[in-house]
């Protein structure tokens, strides 16, 4: 069984085709069948096959597709699900890409010039037509048929090569002349028509051939030929015996002058693992590299490798490179150019170009003094070849310019720790950012290493060790090798040693200083500027994940613009990384090391007024956001903001909830952090502050944890002397975890705290805390079926409200009796009170509640038989949820709008309601989706 991309994507069977119908399916299978064998996430193939045109339940139509395919290739397991996507396991050479590669390979590296040539023909016969013809049109499979077709273009020169030196000169010039057509500034292919010519006793037509081709550049182009093509026909007027076919090389390397071929790189990378996407991006590179030598007036080809210390660019870059390095017949330069050691002293361009020119055979009397005249004669030995130069570890673009060839045909990668935004700015380099591995790259890391047999014993074990190294490809090198050396230690031990963050660094320490982790870290962090290193150290205090530029303002207590200029500054160095724009963050081993600086090098007071600005950044902005959400909910006083803090201000509803939603984590964070840390008032006021955000969108799990964290805050409050919370403080931390343990079901939980709650208002005669806790008591008692208590503690809340002179909790009330009465199937009484309800509300302008109202409504009509004007309340309280981004109400009025359309005799409305609803549940997780399963099950 195989996948073939070279060509039509199809599938193979004991060799007969089968096709896969569908423009989506074809490219899901061509996505995972171009990385045939590893783990394709699904946000990677989504991103590929649909792009920004994804409809809603993409994911869904992917599951489906990949259950289609399943069927194509007759096998079930032939991709499999694997954490975070899908993976093609055929086995070896399961496509027909793979069989090509191997083939090529051994056309291109083997002795015999005829095995040379048949491993090349059978390549070339793979190919059925344009690479991957059926999926055009999605970038990153047109990016991949353009790599798979210059290996096809590779492979074919390759051949003629071969065969030139098997001697088949006169048989090769029909194809030649027509690969000049083809390609009619592509200087090689007419230097081998030049010599097939020659050789076949044609030197007038090889010479004309090289006349054709100078017009032809001097025309179009306005250049001359190459020097080595001028050689060429230099040595045909000559007659020259160099080029007799006896010779066992062709083209330029017989008219160049002997020099040694350098191979400076590094040993082949031990036990490398993963980075599939980067080395397809590097493959690109080298298939520009290839078009480049074709057009001799294009540029040198770039790729800009960045990334954070320890994340493996030199690892990549030099797997890589031994990879390819048969595609440079004229050698491969190496250079680490220590741009982040220890001792701050990089190397300068002048050492670096006098150790390429001695490479490069270059006679020490011919090298000149000065950086410019190296590099100039450096550009100029390089001139016309096909070289490798990777320039390693480098400290700026400054360092690197130097260095860089200046004709096509060379391909130069450079690592760094820096961006590098000048080469991709002016030298117009590839920019290609390298992270920290996924966790299944660095399993098969751990793997290469240790052996699979030893992570099975251990699964639990492992999957701690690759979170508490982040993925980090130097701190699991350090605990693999700690464990190779220890092969009776336990991985739980090794597992255990990293899971305090004070000391996980000093778990992570190598006898060789450059592979300590807090080292090669210092490296980078000594390059700040002293500014940016303090922010760098305050980001520690951070809880993350991520952090925007007013919260990092905020927390260094500076203006904004200095902040995003910092931030910038340590995205530069991969100190920090902006994923998301405006949000940066970094991997754990760098915000664990930052933390242990923030420790070590700023004080005590220091780190407490940073803490202090940051819980009051995110409780005002939470706070102002709450506000926006919700207006007439009751406030609480908040103290005024620290010196230095820029809360972030939402201009309407819509950016409340967009800046909630994009926060929720770190606020959740920030929560815990506020707790463990002594900032009880904060910890308590901000679990106020996200009660309504964590309602609507039914986050329950965090709407409990808040709240128990904020009684026991509160309870502290109290027992301070004086007591800095009021027993209101704490009846309110007791009714909001009452709510939220209703909206989770515990109704005895929720019962208890809610009482716990009326006791203590009771107690300082606060009416209106009272009047809150009985209209939460009503819902509660409907909930539990006890339909009279219901209307009992509606109608009390009322009366207290009432007392009160609060409009706004009297209008809810009102509502919370009317669908208690109509709960109790008392029609005519429920519309009264609701009606009442719903003018109060809209005076008020309280959407919420008037949602809440029109439900109840929509209920009494539709029992009373009115299915019209029931419809119609039921559709103004969807929308309104909607509007207010409720998620579960959104779906719970379907469910009574799906009744209704059923009760009012149109199944096919009511099954479209309850399908909306079943979408919504299912995207929150609500338990209620089985009660709209069945019904949806009773219509068929």
């Amino acid at each position: 069984m195989q996948v073939r991309l070279l060509g039509p994507v199809d599938v193979t069977t004991g060799g007969a085709p089968r096709s896969v119908p569908g423009l989506r399916r074809k490219a899901v299978l061509a996505v995972l069948a171009l990385r045939a064998g590893e783990i394709v996430s699904t946000e990677h193939l989504t991103a590929t096959v649909w792009g920004e045109a994804a409809p809603p339940g993409v994911a869904n139509t992917l599951q489906s597709h990949v259950s289609f395919l399943r069927r194509v290739v007759g096998s079930k397991t032939a991709i499999l699900a694997r954490p975070p996507g899908y993976v093609l396991d055929l086995g070896d050479e399961a496509t027909d890409v793979q069989v090509a590669e191997r083939l090529i390979r051994e056309g291109t590296r083997a002795g015999d010039c005829g095995y040379r040539a048949g491993q090349l023909r059978a390549a070339l016969a793979l190919w059925r037509g344009p690479s991957l013809a059926d999926v055009a049109g999605l970038a990153w499979l047109e990016e991949q048929a353009g790599r798979l077709d210059q290996m096809r273009q590779e492979a074919s020169r390759a051949l003629i090569e071969a065969r030139m030196e098997l001697g088949e000169h006169a048989r090769l010039v029909a194809d030649l002349e027509r690969l000049t057509t083809d390609h009619p500034f592509d200087e090689r292919i007419h230097e081998l028509l030049m010599l097939a010519l020659y050789r076949s006793g044609r030197q007038a037509d090889a010479l004309a051939v090289y006349q054709r081709l100078r017009q032809t550049l001097r025309t179009d182009l306005g250049i001359d030929p190459s020097p080595p093509l001028r050689q060429i026909e230099t040595a045909i007027l000559r007659q020259d015996p160099l080029l007799a076919p006896s010779r066992p090389a062709i083209a330029p390397p017989l008219v160049r002058a002997a020099a040694p071929m350098p191979a400076q790189l590094p040993p082949a990378v031990h036990a490398f693992a993963g980075r599939a996407d980067e080395l397809a991006r590097l493959d690109l590179a080298l298939s520009r590299a290839a078009s480049a030598n074709m057009g001799r007036n294009a540029a040198i080809v770039i790729s800009a490798v960045s990334g954070t210390a320890g994340v493996g660019k030199t690892a990549l870059a030099v797997h890589w490179a031994h990879r390819v390095a048969a595609h440079f017949p004229d050698g491969q330069l190496y250079v680490n150019l220590r741009g982040f050691e220890q001792d701050g002293t990089a190397m300068s361009p002048e050492v670096a170009l006098r150790g390429f020119l001695d490479a490069l055979g270059v006679p020490p009397e011919r090298i000149p003094a000065g950086l410019d005249a190296q590099a100039a004669l450096y550009r100029s030995v390089l001139d016309g070849k096909r070289a490798l130069v990777v320039l390693d570890n480098a400290r700026d673009t400054a360092q690197v310019r130097p260095l860089l060839p200046g004709a096509a045909g060379c391909l130069v990668v450079v690592t760094s720790r820096d961006q590098l935004r000048g080469l991709v700015t002016v030298e117009g380099a590839h920019p290609l950012i390298v992270d920290v591995l996924t966790a299944a790259e660095a399993r098969d890391l751990l793997a290469s290493r240790l052996g699979k047999q030893r992570l099975a014993s251990e699964p639990r074990a492992v999957d701690e060790i690759i979170t508490r190294t982040a993925g980090l490809p130097l701190a699991l090198a350090i605990v693999a090798a700690r464990a190779a050396t220890h092969p009776s230690f336990p991985l739980a031990t090794l597992a255990a040693e990293l899971r305090d963050a004070r000391t996980r660094l000093n778990a992570l320490e190598g006898e060789d200083p450059a592979t300590q982790v807090r080292a090669v870290f210092y490296c980078s962090y000594r390059t700040l500027s002293a500014d940016a290193a303090k922010m760098f150290r305050l980001l520690g205090l951070h809880p993350g994940p991520d952090v925007t530029v007013p919260a990092a303002a905020s927390l260094a207590g500076i203006p904004a613009r200095h902040a995003e200029r910092l931030l910038a500054e340590l995205a530069r160095a991969h100190m920090a990384t902006e994923r998301v724009f405006g949000r940066y963050t970094a991997h754990d081993l760098l915000h664990v090391y930052a933390a242990n600086l923030a420790r070590t090098v700023d004080s005590d007071s220091d780190r407490h007024g940073a803490l202090r600005r940051l819980f009051d950044h995110y409780l005002h902005a939470a706070c102002a956001c709450d506000r926006l959400l919700d207006p007439v909910r009751d406030p609480i006083p908040l103290p005024a903001a620290s010196p230095g803090v820029s809360p972030e201000e939402a201009g309407g509803h819509q950016q409340a909830l967009a800046w909630l939603t994009a926060e929720h984590a770190v606020l959740r964070e920030i929560g815990h952090m506020a707790s463990s840390a002594g900032f009880d008032t904060h910890t308590w006021q901000l679990a106020w502050a996200l009660t309504t955000f964590h309602q609507r969108r039914v986050l329950r799990q965090d709407w409990v944890a808040t709240y128990i964290a904020a009684v026991d805050a509160v309870r502290r409050l109290r027992e301070k002397t004086p007591p800095a919370a009021s027993p209101g403080d704490l009846g309110d931390a007791h009714r909001e975890l009452g709510r939220a343990y209703s909206a989770q079901g515990r109704y005895a939980d929720s019962r208890a705290h809610l009482r716990k709650a009326l006791d203590l208002y009771a107690e300082i005669g606060d009416l209106i805390g009272q009047a809150h806790t009985h209209r939460y008591l009503a819902i509660l008692a409907e909930e539990e079926e006890r339909l009279q208590e219901g209307v009992d503690h509606a109608g009390r809340s009322i009366d207290l409200f009432r007392a009160a002179g609060h409009r706004p909790g009297e209008a809810k009330a009102r509502n919370a009796l009317g669908w208690a009465l109509a709960r109790q199937k008392d029609y005519g009484q429920a519309l009264t009170h609701c009606r009442r309800a719903l003018a109060m509300l809209q005076e008020l302008g309280d959407r919420d509640g008037e949602a809440q109202t029109w439900h109840s409504i929509g209920y009494a009509y539709h029992h009373l038989g009115d299915h019209g004007r029931a419809l119609s309340c039921y559709q103004r309280a969807a929308a309104l949820f909607r509007e207010l981004g409720d998620r579960y109400f959104e779906a719970y009025i379907l469910v009574y709008l799906g009744e209704t359309h059923r009760a009012a005799g149109d199944p096919d409305s009511a099954r479209d309601a309850w399908k909306c609803a079943l979408g919504i549940l299912d995207e929150i997780g609500h338990p209620r989706r089985d009660q709209v399963i069945a019904r949806l099950r009773a219509l068929q």
